[in-house]
């Protein structure tokens, strides 16, 4: 009798063989379906001769179930068995048998089996299954590996007899539904799980086990003998499932364990492991990464089985409860039926392909309608090659398309619902070409598609009334706009350029122009929306990294928007953006930024020419006023206001002003730091307040005070008064949302008080693992240090990775040489920070001292 160092020996080598068959076939899914029965049967010889060594008795069976039972087996997947005793012998009747099973099943793991393990009698299956879906689920797949033939049988048919078909597909449309919940109901996640997310393998074996509770067959062409499925949707569903078994099967080889997420750890791995590579033979870099072209094709995949397995549920469905709502005539072509828009006739969109957007605009102007029926799904679906670009230059189709966009209401839902069936990437050409196109920048958390069609949601949300209070100020802008299908056209095309290897705004604004040329757009319409697609960017570009306090600034961008329409509409679709990439981007802080922006600027294009000295007078009235509210007695703020020059006045708004000044009006040039900290008035997180005696090392401590205590900076404002002290403001959030803010204020107050009170050098930076999504896809860091266009200070402009401590480590080289920071703005983009500061310091006037300036924060920002 073979030992079992010998048997795990030679189990593992036959499987290692197996796997470097699976390595050589490249991209193609081709033989995968073989590979994976070839590793269940290599699993199922080694349970069978452990079988004979255990000499169990001859009435027992040994049962594949699960993955095993059907013969998929993935590389790591664990080996799912059921050992099936006849009542007689149940376990607990003798400790000999218990001691002969427990053998069997340690000689499973000896043997190098990751064994999943059951023991019951029939009876006991039955009641199991009764009573969990789970264990009904995986007995449906039950094989017979070796043991009792009549034992099995007799299973099998008490089985068969108990299982009900409609109460079995309720439950698992409902655990379904549960599982897609868990995965935020999109196949498209960063890293989405091969087998449990939308459109993964789940929902491919979901309807095989429903169908085969029905009776309809235990295979596709079965189901499709039956009538559930046709030709062309067969060939679909076979080649989908067979990528993403070969998805799967990769990234178990790649992690060398059961791993069943697309994780960015892996992703180039498995990428790489199809053929695709992320540079070109001559070293030159391809529009896309490895990743990104493995996870376009996945999501591809995931889209394709989403559709279908929907159409194959319904029609299932169909086949069990035969429908008994009576269709209503919506006109010659559609009924309504149960709520569904369902087509006359099968043949309906090649007969006639106007049909097609007809569906949707329908779906938004008919009442009562939720969904589109199986019939409609599945002729949309055998309509694809119908969608040709006749098709796209059709007056009738383009005029369709627009009035779907001029609709009161239901844009998303049908953007949504043409995204998800593939007519809108079929009819808008460009769209087509970022359906499921991956963004490996850090900030973003959604495929470009899905992206796009958030912020178009955003966008239409602005003029729906229930949603005011979301962003009153947008909606009050909203309220006032003649045209919003103008910035739905630019919601949809903002982003359509990437993934093309130039500047993504001038593709896209190139494609937006043929679009409107084509689809007959007003000139006057038309160049807004060309000007909002090229130009999407800038208004948070100046927002979050120029300083709205200086006049010119507002005066270039000013001459930039040209007018006050095009400033609501780049503010509107700015807001949109920014919400749309990820719900971490968005914070209260930026909100006041760009509104602070737009209220300059339309000051500005109202024929306000930019008056320093008048918005100064008028910021002083105003904090005046305030502080005559808080009884400060009068005159008192003048020996602070004394040692303030203009820049003060300039980036404080009359709030700040009168809270600095009620705070420090008695004590200008007092010996210890004061430090004041409030809930900030944008809305999130705190503000805080810190005067002075000014040294060089001051803004490093305070930066390295925040990032001991698990604050991140949004913004600092450094000022230098006449008499050497320095005020600063800083904003800042908590990692975690407090509970109560006073209990943060005071603590704030008291420990950066005392550690500005320390002497002694800068403490040493603490050294943080960083994300895995930035060990993945790092961005390679940039500095850039420019005199400003006044030659006065300097300009500062970093990018980088995101890590804990990272405007610490920056504050710490700017102190080494001596350099005071004036502003900082601090710009977190999801994990990858855009940092902006204005320094001076006499080192800046000496090139070799800039360069060993950059250098050092080259270096320290990329360790």
């Amino acid at each position: 009798m073979t030992e079992l160092p010998a048997l795990r020996a030679a189990y593992r080598h036959d499987k290692a063989t197996l796997l470097a068959a699976l390595q050589a076939t490249g991209a193609s899914a081709r033989g995968i379906r073989v590979l994976l029965r070839k590793l269940s049967t290599l699993a199922g010889k080694l349970l069978q001769t452990l079988w004979q060594r255990a000499r169990l008795p001859d009435d027992m069976a040994l049962v594949a179930v699960g993955g095993f039972g059907r013969e998929q087996l993935f590389p790591y997947s664990d080996v799912d068995v059921l050992l099936l005793l006849p009542e007689a012998l149940a376990p607990e009747t003798g400790n000999a048998l218990r001691a002969q099973i427990e053998g069997f099943i340690g000689s499973c793991w000896d043997a190098g089996l990751e064994i999943g393990s059951s023991v019951r009698t029939v009876a006991e299956c039955l009641a199991e299954s009764a009573g969990d879906v789970t264990v009904q689920t995986s007995l449906l797949e039950a094989r017979l590996l070796c043991g009792s033939a009549a034992l099995f049988g007799q299973f099998q048919r008490q089985y068969r007899a108990q299982l009900n078909p409609e109460a079995f597909v309720l439950a698992k449309t409902l655990e379904m539904r549960q599982r897609h919940t868990k995965y935020e109901n999109t196949p498209y996640a960063l890293e989405p799980n091969c087998k449990e997310s939308p459109g993964g393998l789940r929902d491919l074996q979901m309807i095989l086990w429903v169908a085969q509770a029905a009776g309809l067959g235990s295979g596709w062409k079965e189901l499709a003998a039956n009538g559930m499925a046709t030709a062309l949707e067969l060939r679909q569903i076979e080649r989908n499932e067979a990528l993403l078994c070969l998805i799967r099967a990769r990234l178990h080889a790649a992690a060398g364990r059961r791993e069943d997420r697309l994780v960015f750890d892996l992703q180039t791995a498995v990428a790489e492991s199809f053929g695709y590579r992320s540079q070109a033979p001559d070293g030159s870099r391809l529009p896309m990464r490895a990743s990104e072209t493995l996870m376009r094709r996945y999501y591809w995949a995931a889209k394709a089985v989403s559709q279908l397995s929907q159409i194959l549920l319904l029609n299932i469905e169909e086949s069990l409860a035969p429908s008994t709502h009576e269709p209503r005539a919506i006109n010659a072509r559609f009924f309504e039926k149960a709520g569904l828009i369902e087509v006359a006739s099968d043949d309906l969109y090649s007969r006639d392909p106007h049909a097609i957007l007809e569906t949707f605009l329908l779906y938004q102007t008919t009442l009562g309608l939720k969904d589109l029926s199986a019939r409609t799904l599945r002729a949309l679906y055998n309509a694809r090659s119908v969608m040709d670009s006749a098709f796209r230059r059709d007056p009738v189709n383009r005029a369709t398309f627009m009035r779907i966009l001029q609709q009161p209401s239901g844009i998303t839902h049908a953007m949504r619902l043409m995204n998800q069936t593939s007519v809108l990437g079929r009819y808008l050409w460009p769209f087509r070409r970022i359906v499921g196109q991956m963004q490996h920048d850090l900030f973003h958390v959604y495929t470009v598609d899905q992206h796009i069609l958030m912020v178009l949601r955003n966008m239409r949300r602005f003029f729906m009334a229930e949603h005011a209070h979301e962003y009153p100020f947008c909606s009050q802008l909203a309220g006032g706009w003649d045209q919003p299908w103008v910035l739905y056209i630019a919601a949809l095309y903002h982003d359509i350029g990437k993934g093309r290897g130039g500047d993504h705004s001038r593709i896209g604004a190139q494609e937006v122009q043929r679009f409107c040329r084509q689809h007959g757009v007003a000139r006057a319409q038309a160049r807004l929306i060309e000007f909002l697609v090229r130009e999407h960017l800038t208004m948070s570009t100046v927002a979050q990294k120029q300083d709205l306090s200086d006049p010119d600034v507002i005066a270039a961008f000013a001459r930039q928007v040209g007018n006050e329409r095009n400033l609501t509409a780049m503010y509107l679709l700015t807001v949109a953006d920014i919400r749309g990439t990820s719900p971490k981007v968005w914070n209260a802080w930026k909100g006041k930024l760009l509104e602070d922006l737009y209220r300059a600027t339309l000051r500005v294009l109202g024929g306000r020419a930019p008056d320093a000295a008048a918005e100064i007078e008028a910021r002083k009235r105003q904090a005046l006023v305030q502080l005559a509210l808080s009884a400060l007695p009068f005159e008192a703020h003048k020996a602070l206001w004394a040692t303030l020059d203009v820049s003060y006045f300039m980036r404080h708004d009359a709030a700040d002003i009168a809270w600095h000044t009620r705070h420090l009006s008695r004590q200008v040039g007092t010996a210890k730091p004061v430090v004041r900290s409030r809930q900030s008035l944008a809305g999130d997180g705190l503000q805080v307040m810190v005067y002075a005696a000014d040294q060089t090392d001051l803004f490093a401590r305070i930066c390295g005070y925040f990032d001991r205590a698990g604050f991140s900076i949004l913004d600092a404002r450094v000022h230098t008064a006449h008499n050497g002290y320095a005020l600063d403001t800083f904003q800042v959030v908590a990692s975690s949302q407090p509970g109560h803010y006073r209990e943060l204020t005071h603590m704030v107050e008291s420990d950066l008080r005392h550690v500005l009170e320390e002497d002694g050098p800068l403490p040493e930076p603490a050294r943080r693992r960083v994300s895995r999504r930035v060990q993945s896809f790092p961005v390679a860091p940039r500095v850039s240090l420019r005199p400003d266009e006044k030659a006065q200070r300097w300009l500062l402009a970093i990018s980088a990775s995101d890590r804990a401590g990272l405007l610490y480590l920056v504050a710490r080289i700017l102190a080494r040489h001596h350099l005071s920071v004036q502003l900082a703005k601090i710009s977190t983009l999801g994990e990858r920070v855009e940092d902006s500061f204005l320094i001076q310091g006499p080192e800046l006037q000496n090139n070799a001292r800039q360069i060993q300036i950059e250098t050092e924060l080259l270096r320290e920002l990329s360790a």
